[in-house]
């Protein structure tokens, strides 16, 4: 098995005429996804890489069943675009894009209260479950089909974990990058619920980093919910208070914010931390050793 997306997933693309879309939508038709459509207002009737293109999402649906879309559209835009897929009951978006304002993802977590739809990202990866199904922006030739679940507020770290963990031939059930806006979709907790309840994920990595109190949010379902080894990695040790490291979710705001103290929260309901981000997939590695899952 696997969460979010698998081989009946029916991708449509939002924004697939633009430069990214296009690149992307390849890489994804190459990997075995079925991408059924596209979607860029004014561009309807043309066809992208042998995908049709609609001028609505709602058309797009009717006409293809798509199930999931993934979003390419610029930061300004790119809000409208989610609460369009909402509009149309897609039960996955997966939002690429970088940058989109705080005040518009105010709008679009109010608007998804009540619906059926889980919003992965901002600015995120994507999800990909080896071997089945990609919606994002990652290699998808460096993940190994397997039972390890992967969930990550850094896309870069989120590469870096799969590929450590496919050298030393651990396999992946499904990997999800949830972005690394202050704002989020989906967070930690929502990702471990999904993993939590996969019979075939058999642990987790968990890579948060400073800002915000995701990763003690997390650390509160993994002590009273969580069933499956988690191994934890926190970056940012060394960044100083108040300064944005990377993106808008990165910066540490109060003392909840530091990497010290998700670390001893997470460690304190039995996570593993990794010492350092070389040393994920090893860590992965001896704790499913001990228990007897390798």
């Amino acid at each position: 098995m696997s969460i979010l997306v698998d081989q009946e997933t029916k991708l449509l693309v939002q924004g697939i005429t633009g430069g990214e879309g296009s690149f992307h939508t390849q890489r994804c038709i190459e990997y075995g996804t079925k991408v059924v459509a596209g979607v860029t207002p004014g561009k309807g009737g043309n066809l992208i890489l042998g995908v049709p293109v609609y001028n609505s999402v709602e058309r797009a649906v009717v006409e293809t069943e798509a199930n999931a879309s993934i979003i390419f559209v610029p930061p300004h835009f790119a809000a409208d675009a989610i609460m369009e897929a909402i509009d149309a009951s897609i039960p996955l978006i997966v939002c690429i894009t970088e940058g989109i304002p705080v005040m518009d993802m105010v709008k679009v977590h109010s608007y998804l209260k009540g619906k059926s739809t889980r919003l992965i990202g901002p600015n995120c990866p994507g999800v990909i479950s080896p071997g089945k199904c990609k919606v994002g922006i990652m290699v998808g030739e460096i993940h190994l089909p397997g039972n390890v679940g992967v969930v990550s507020r850094s896309g870069t770290l989120t590469y870096d974990v799969v590929a450590q963990l496919t050298s030393l031939d651990i396999g992946q059930s499904t990997c999800v990058g949830i972005g690394g806006d202050a704002l989020p979709g989906s967070t930690f907790v929502d990702v471990l619920e999904l993993f939590n309840a996969d019979n075939d994920t058999e642990a987790v990595v968990l890579v948060g980093e400073i800002g915000g109190t995701f990763e003690q949010e997390a650390a509160e379902f993994i002590k009273g919910e969580m069933t499956k080894p988690v191994v934890a990695f926190i970056a940012g040790s060394t960044a100083p208070p108040g300064k944005r490291m990377g993106h808008a979710g990165a910066i540490i705001t109060g003392i909840a914010g530091r990497a010290s103290e998700k670390i001893t929260a997470l460690s304190a309901v039995g996570a593993i931390i990794a010492p350092n981000p070389a040393e994920i997939g090893s860590t992965m590695q001896k704790v499913l050793a001990e228990r007897g899952l390798l």
